[in-house]
């Protein structure tokens, strides 16, 4: 495995909790590069033919293991797109632990564009981490556009934990995902902007498959004169169950477009969505103060709670 540097391993620490090199499958990117690299017996990682991402093949029924795929960035001006696809073999149960920190000190933008692509086994089950971490003194921005496609096949499962809530300046994330029957899909988002930050997040879930279901809730916060924007979609095309949500905090001078939206194309489709925005009540802040906190320090840890 190359040496990272100290900025390296702090920025790793941030997206994938690593402190060391993990146990199980990994593939750590730094600046452009491969920077380590481990298969295991039941999950084979190899870069793609022309360069362009890796391949993750997990054998039918691997239970217990877990794949790390972190990138970190910390050269001004580098911008970059990959392409990483998940096989996720039938019968699996798999935590794959992804995510993006950029340390841009420079002038110039950085920017890392990640298109990941799971192709779920039936009766499998996944749970993915995603967190994305912006620093770094300089000028430049730090650019964060994830896409991410999912493909469930019958009885498969899916838990996705989606992270932003530091430092990256533009994010434009895009997650589609179709699924067969009785597939089921969990989405989590907690994202926090401020400064001039701007962040979209987009979801289409497709239940095409009689049982199958998607529960989408994103918590967020917009600070100083930060904008978002929450547009999701579930579509209803077989008996199916189906709910996004949106709950918002605003603050300061921030801006928050929520578009969540249903399409039902068949009778036995039942589908919800849920969106509030409204700022922090003053009555809880009143109660933190009396025991003895300041008012940031009040807003800070109903924020903190709130993004749990």
């Amino acid at each position: 495995m190359v040496q990272l540097d100290a900025i390296q391993k702090r920025i790793l620490a941030e997206v994938a909790d690593l402190h060391e090199v993990p146990a199980g499958a990994y593939n750590f990117r730094a600046n452009g590069q491969l920077a380590g690299r481990n298969s295991t017996a039941h999950i084979e990682i190899s870069s793609k033919a022309d360069g362009t991402g890796i391949d993750i093949r997990i054998a039918p029924g691997t239970k217990n293991e877990s794949v790390h795929i972190p990138v970190v960035v910390s050269a001004s001006g580098l911008k970059e797109t990959v392409y990483n696809d998940f096989y996720v073999g039938d019968g699996s149960d798999v935590l794959i632990v992804a995510g993006c920190g950029i340390d841009n000190c420079g002038r110039q933008d950085a920017e890392h564009d990640g298109v990941h692509r799971f192709y779920v086994g039936k009766n499998a089950k996944v749970r993915y981490v995603e967190k994305h971490y912006g620093s770094g003194s300089g000028g430049g921005k730090r650019i964060l556009n994830p896409q991410t496609e999912v493909y469930m096949e019958d009885g498969s499962s899916m838990e996705m934990e989606m992270v932003q809530i530091k430092g990256v300046d533009s994010t434009q994330r895009m997650t589609i995902a179709e699924l067969k029957k009785d597939a089921r899909l969990v989405v989590r988002e907690r994202l926090m902007t401020h400064g001039d930050q701007q962040a979209v997040s987009g979801y289409r879930v497709s239940l095409n498959g009689e049982g199958s279901s998607a529960d989408v809730v994103s918590r967020s916060v917009a600070r100083d004169a930060s904008f978002q924007k929450f547009d999701a979609c579930i579509v209803g095309n077989a008996p199916c169950s189906g709910h996004t949500e949106c709950d918002s905090i605003i603050m300061d001078r921030g801006k928050i477009l929520a578009v969540p939206s249903l399409e039902a194309n068949n009778v036995d489709a039942q589908l919800v969505h849920e969106a509030a925005i409204g700022k922090i009540a003053g009555d809880q802040i009143v109660k933190l103060m009396t025991l003895g906190l300041s008012e940031q320090q009040a807003e800070e840890q109903i924020i903190n709670g709130f993004l749990k």
